[in-house]
This record gives C-alpha cells, structure tokens and sequence, in this order.
C-alpha cells in the first residue's frame, strides 16, 4: 500500500467522532480508493476505536478482502485499502451494546449495488441513545432505500439495550445494479402520530409516565398510545418513540430511558425533536437527513428538504467530498429549513 495514494482523513474534523471513520470506510467501499485516517474519535472523551468502530472496520475489511492497518482497540490512525466487494453470508459480534444499526449502516451502501444477494447477522446494540434505533431503520431509513432499487428487510431477533447490549439483528440485501435517484421535496399530509413506549425488565410504570406526557404534549389519543413490555431482552431499557406518519415520509423520534433520569424528560427529549419536525413543514428530519447522503451520491444525485443541517451532516458532507469531486448544495429556504442538492459525480 502506498501511502501517497492514499486520501488522507484528519478525524478530529468537524464533529470529530466516529461518524468521521465510518463515512471513510463507506465511501471507500463503494469508490474502491484507499485511505488513511489519523486523530481517530480525538474529540471524544475515549479517543479511539472502542468496539463498535473496530467492528464496523472489520465488517468492511471482511466484505471487501480490504488491506488493513491499525486494526485494534483504542488504535488512533487506520489504513484501509478495499479490494472487491464480495457479497454472502456475513455475522458480526461487536460484543458490546455498541450499535448494530451503524456496523450495518457502513457496508450497506456498498452491498446493495453489490453481484449477488447478501446476508448479514449482527450482534450489539439494537436501542442505543447514540445511534439510529432498530425501529428508525425499519420505519424510516429502509422505505426509502427500497423504493430506489434494492430490496433490503431486516428482522429484529432479539432487542439489545445500551449499557448491556446483547442484541441481534438479521438483515437481507437483494441488490440492484442501479438505482433511482431520490428527490423529497414534500411530505403531504399528517395522515397519523402515535407513540410507543418500551420498557425490559423494568417497572411498567415508567412507560406509562412516557406516554401520558407524550399524550399530553402531541396531543395524541388512547388509541394512539402503544406500551409494550419487552421480555426477550438480556438487560433494561426502555425508549419511547413518537411516529409521524405522512403522505409521502414516515419519521420517527426517540427518546432514551437512563438511569437518573425522569420518564417525562425522556418523553419531552422525543416530543421536542417530534413538534420542531411537524413545525418545520419539511419531511426529512435532521438524523435522516445525515444518512440519505450516500444513498443519493450512489444514485447519481436528488435533493431533499429538511432542517437546518447539524454539524454532523456538515461534517459527513466534507468527507464525502474528500472521495469524489461531487457538487453538494445546500440552499435556506427559510429561517428552520434548507434543500439539500446532491449533483452529477465530475
């Protein structure tokens, strides 16, 4: 591997955490160019890989017969050289609560325009506050990659909840050789919201606090209340979601049960994030938004609108643009929203 070849990744850029590596290794896998991160998670408390980083490393190095450096727990610098892109039966333990969601989220992309059907068992963190949720992939994400070409579904087999992990989920890739591009201007009308809240092996009550506060602030009816008590998880949890479901996009917020944490305030963290989306009038929300880039860069181009841009979107913006010489226009339409453009591959 020769280093001079190689795009160079500083990875305390922008938000200088772990999404920074992953983009890397994704845009890396579906452009086969060869890269070299340093700084990696620097502006993190635990700089470094922890196990979900590694694990989503080696998930791309394993689909890709990549060539690997620095492949190890708390390592700071990575080199990464992908070969081909091989589809087939893949299962990765990240052994911790890290999120299995992410793992999948980095070889997804490169898997679905793959030469042959995939499937990929992992095991982690299927609830995790610092992650998009198992629910927000089925929900919201898939939907969206479906209607362009692929064909993907995924099966929750068992919840995993931050801190104690133990999740699993099963996923299966039917690719397409192209795909659609993707244009989400409107999201019509509010057909329904509703709320659900999780609680595993903890009290029932906690969900119960979720959900009148949810009631409450969405304005939602009885039948628009869902509690479900999760009894297949190796540890607590509990998550509250509040779905908006659309014309042409559904959403989903979450909000995250802790310990020292009161049920309303992980209610009202979820209901803040559900009433700035239903007041915007746009129909990607700000998590989404992040993660419909690369689907978009693969087809060729689209546009959406959406919130503001976080500084984690910003931040995976530039790193794409560090692998292809691509336009990605972002225009304010007014003082809450923005289009996002992505244009032709130069």
């Amino acid at each position: 591997m020769n280093i001079h070849d190689m795009t160079k990744i500083d990875g305390s850029y922008g938000e200088g955490g772990g999404q920074v590596l992953r983009t890397s290794l994704l845009m890396s896998l579906v452009t086969g160019k060869p890269f070299k991160i340093a700084n990696i998670r620097s502006r993190r408390k635990r700089p470094g890989l922890l196990r979900q980083h590694l694990t989503a490393v080696n998930a791309a190095a394993e689909i890709s017969q990549a060539e690997v450096k620095g492949n190890e727990l708390g390592s700071s610098e990575l080199i990464f050289h992908p070969q081909n892109i091989i589809p087939g039966n893949y299962h990765f333990d990240i052994g911790s609560a890290g999120s299995c969601t992410l793992v999948l989220q980095t070889i997804l992309p490169a898997l679905v325009t793959a030469e042959g059907k995939s499937r990929i068992v992992i095991e982690g963190g299927t609830h995790n506050p610092f992650a998009p949720p198992y629910d927000f992939l089925v929900k919201v994400f898939l939907p969206i990659i479906n209607k362009i070409g692929p064909n993907v579904k995924i099966e929750l087999k068992r919840p995993g909840f931050y801190p104690a992990g133990g999740g699993k989920i099963s996923v299966s890739v039917k690719p397409s050789k192209s795909l659609s591009k993707i244009e989400i201007l409107e999201r019509g009308k509010v057909l329904r919201k509703s709320a659900r809240a999780i609680v595993a092996n903890l009290p029932y009550k906690i969900a119960k606090r979720e959900l009148k506060v949810a009631k409450n602030r969405m304005g939602l009816d009885d039948k628009s209340l869902n509690l479900v008590e999760e009894t297949n998880s190796p540890g607590p949890g509990n998550v509250i979601f509040i779905e908006i479901v659309c014309d042409k996009i559904t959403e989903i917020f979450a909000g995250f049960g802790s310990k020292g944490i009161r049920a309303e305030d992980v209610a009202e963290s979820a209901v803040i994030d559900a009433k700035e989306y239903v007041r915007a009038k746009v129909p990607v929300g700000k998590y989404l938004a992040d993660q419909l880039l690369i689907p978009m860069v693969l087809a060729g181009g689209g546009k959406f609108r959406t919130l503001l841009l976080t500084e984690h979107t910003k931040t995976n913006v530039e790193i794409i643009k560090k692998f292809i010489d691509i336009d990605i226009n972002v225009t304010e339409v007014d003082d809450n929203a923005v289009e996002v453009e992505v244009g032709n591959i130069k």
